[in-house]
């Protein structure tokens, strides 16, 4: 998930005001640089490192800003900046089912909020700006290339994600900004496989907004959404060319560790049911229960078959909590 620090947009492929039907600059006045520190011992450290530097996004003129969760996912201080002002601010929650992540503010950025827009309504080919931190020399003129489903390694499924083009290099966190000027993505990742004309290139996956509007009165309220959680393994996986899912690294002391899981590992059954690629892994394990469930798992290890039988966690639980200043 590391980014490109040399990421100023060349002019060429900025989004150009006289093509929108919205006021460029005031809506890019919305993304602000978001810096956040985690300790060294926080459980995030080692993958996501302890200095992560992004984007947010205002989405109410209260203070309250949207990111890509990975960015604040067990830090201890954050500082928001306009360039012209910057104030700390708060973690209110993370979603790991969608990614999402919020910030409270707490102090005014003297920015505008932006409004949020609806994701179901693009159609893969529509002109979209994809925009980090620092006004136009930020924004990147960009199009949706396509609609689909994203199963990530760290057990993490999207029913339907937006992929975009050309990539933007300081992709976290960033706004995805429809014609009207409306919020209908946030950054989330540098892939390979954005598709155009069936040739894979580089782009961005975009979290739809869409996903927002149903937990976002829980995530303020409570600083979780109200779903039950679910069972997670602390595996970190890789779909093989003929779809088999090999286990390619674990997280330490999470539960698949614990039941004896190595790297190298393939998981062919769930409880039974023969395993499909990520997407169906995922499901299956969801489907087993709420966290804390046993799974049984037949995995093959240097040809063998062997069963394992894995005590699932939440995810949340294996994380830091913040010290109290």
């Amino acid at each position: 998930m590391a980014e490109s620090q040399d990421w100023e947009i060349p002019t060429q492929a900025q989004p150009k005001a006289a093509e929108l039907a919205f006021d460029l600059d005031s809506t890019l006045d919305s993304v602000v640089m978001l810096r956040a520190e985690v300790p060294e011992d926080a459980f995030t450290a080692a993958a996501l490192g302890t200095q992560r530097v992004g984007n947010a996004v205002l989405i109410r003129d209260s203070g309250l800003l949207l990111t890509i969760g990975y960015l604040i996912t067990e830090a201890e201080r954050i500082w928001l900046s306009t360039g012209k002002t910057a104030v700390q601010g708060t973690v209110v929650a993370y979603d790991f089912a969608t990614g999402f992540g919020l910030v409270q503010a707490l102090g005014r950025l003297g920015v505008p909020a932006i409004p949020l827009g609806t994701s179901s309504s693009l159609r893969v080919g529509d002109q979209l700006v994809v925009a980090g931190h620092g006004g136009r020399s930020g924004a990147l003129s960009a199009r949706l290339v396509g609609r689909r489903e994203f199963a990530g390694y760290w057990e993490y499924l999207l029913d339907e994600a937006l992929f975009t083009t050309p990539a933007h290099p300081h992709w976290g966190g960033a706004a995805c900004i429809d014609r009207d000027g409306h919020l209908v993505g946030i950054g989330s990742l540098l892939v390979q496989e954005a598709s155009v004309a069936g040739q894979q290139t580089p782009g961005n996956m975009i979290v739809p907004i869409d996903l927002l509007p149903p937990i976002l009165p829980d995530l303020e309220r409570f600083g979780r959404a109200s779903r039950p959680p679910r069972p997670w393994l602390g595996v970190y996986v890789a779909e093989g060319p003929g779809g088999e899912i090999v286990v390619t690294g674990l997280a330490a002391n999470g539960p698949a560790a614990q039941a004896g899981m190595r790297p190298s590992d393939v998981i062919v059954e769930i409880d039974g049911l023969p395993v499909g690629g990520l997407a169906d892994l995922y499901r299956q394990l969801w489907s087993a229960g709420e966290a804390g469930v046993g799974v049984g798992l037949a995995i093959l290890r240097d040809g063998n078959r062997r069963t394992m039988t894995v005590r699932t966690t939440t995810r949340e639980s294996m994380l830091r909590r913040p010290r109290s200043h």
